[in-house]
């Protein structure tokens, strides 16, 4: 199911927003809900394409192109991240935006979907530059976004420092001081505590859930993570603490094995410290590269990188019994397909790594309340909503007998489609 799957059709690629709508077309087709409902949620309500000029460091003017979409908000203002990136366009932000809708209403939180991006290689862009397009770009769509219209977020390549400057940009546009208008933002200026492991924090609750529906003993759980940066390393970290063996994890620079478990506190500590794990080393450990490394013979498999990790060209050469999606599109439509064939249990991205955006969900009822949340709070709030939705889901594949990816889907598009209902379409 993920976006960025070139699937053929007739011989020709597919586009990530052609992928989204016929994932979004198979599921009204199967739920039988009304083909104007599916044409209305098959567009973008709005698409906004800016062009930022930005004067560089050496004087040079450079013209940035960038966009923001809401898919739709009927059940809220719309949310979803801003990424940086070269390969961003409008396409790839309408799919991401729709997505999003789905993740909203999976997770049963009041927002509709929303993206946006800009493109640019910010590797090659001093701190400065970074934020001068940061500040051209959020006037560019000043009008557009908002605590009660559109709530931006991190996503690719940009981080709490670009919030902020987002939030700074809106508040001196409309005057005061909008903490609202964006989450991800730093503690000391409206973010929460406990944003930055929520997702990972998020997955080991479905985890855990998952493995007492199925009378699978925690400690006996043998777990492979790619990826160890945000989202994957808070995952380890906690799987760690509640006595999981963790295997096998690997970051952009390769992966690390040890069939009787790797030392996760020392791996998150040099991590911490050098900002990967590329020299990281362990007399006791195995160098493996990112391939071997989904390929290892485990219980769980989490792939936390980036998408399209799991394909046709690797799918058959798994050796796990269950995936759980902590990145975004980790899967390919075709390796789905043969994930389903071979009886492998996947619980999909809309649904395992929502613990990010059911977060943000708390900045910004915070933001709005103006009261601050205690990290106690904030844990049992993401696990009682993850867990919520997870239960959902777990019912609906077992009593229609889908995998979880179509339940995560059922569930989330009739959500939709039944707002619609309620609220009619105007005029």
């Amino acid at each position: 199911m993920s976006i960025n799957d070139k699937s053929l059709i007739k011989g020709r690629s597919i586009s990530p927003l052609e992928n989204a709508r016929m994932q979004l077309k198979n599921a009204c087709d199967y739920l039988k809900i009304d083909k104007n409902i599916y044409n209305y949620l098959s567009h973008p309500i709005q698409t906004l394409i800016v062009n930022c000029p930005v004067k560089m460091d050496d004087g040079r003017v450079e013209i940035f192109e960038g966009f923001r979409v809401l898919h739709n908000n009927v059940r809220g203002p719309g949310k979803g991240g801003i990424r940086y990136s070269l390969d961003v366009d409008m396409e790839e932000v309408q799919a991401l935006a729709m997505l999003m809708t789905w993740k909203c209403a999976c997770a049963n939180i009041p927002f509709g979907g929303a993206k946006g991006g800009v493109r640019c290689d910010p590797t090659k862009m001093s701190k400065s530059e970074i934020e001068r397009l940061t500040r051209r770009f959020t006037a560019s769509i000043i009008d557009v976004i908002g605590p009660d219209k559109d709530i931006p977020a991190p996503d690719v390549n940009t981080n709490p420092q670009i919030m902020s400057y987002i939030m700074d940009t809106y508040s001196m546009g409309v005057g005061k001081t909008t903490p609202g208008v964006v989450t991800g933002k730093p503690i000391e200026i409206g973010g929460i505590v406990g944003r930055k492991s929520a997702t990972g924090k998020g997955l080991a609750y479905i985890i855990r859930e998952f493995a007492r529906r199925n009378n699978l003993e925690l400690e006996n759980l043998k777990v492979v993570i790619q990826g160890f940066g945000n989202v994957g390393g808070n995952l380890a970290k906690t799987l760690y603490k509640w006595n999981c063996k963790i295997i096998g994890v690997s970051d952009i620079n390769g992966g690390y094995y040890n069939p009787n478990g790797l030392d996760i506190p020392k791996m998150l500590e040099y991590n911490e410290t050098h900002g990967n794990l590329a020299n990281y080393e362990n007399k006791n450990d195995e160098k493996i590269s990112n391939k071997e490394l989904l390929q290892l013979e485990c219980d769980i498999l989490a792939p936390c990188a980036i998408e399209n990790q799991l394909t046709h060209e690797n799918v058959d050469k798994l050796k796990c019994k269950y995936i759980i999606e902590g990145a975004n599109g980790p899967t390919t439509t075709q390796a789905d397909e043969i994930i389903n064939e071979r009886k492998i249990s996947l619980i999909p991205d809309i649904l395992a790594n929502s613990g990010g955006v059911i977060c943000s969900y708390f900045e910004w009822v915070q933001d709005l309340s103006a009261i601050r949340w205690s990290l106690k709070r904030v844990n049992k709030e993401l696990e009682k909503l993850i867990l919520d939705a997870f239960d959902t889901v777990y019912k609906r594949k077992i009593r229609e007998n889908v995998s979880f990816r179509m339940a995560a889907y059922f569930i989330a598009i009739e959500r939709v489609a039944k707002a619609i209902e309620y609220r009619g379409i105007y005029p």
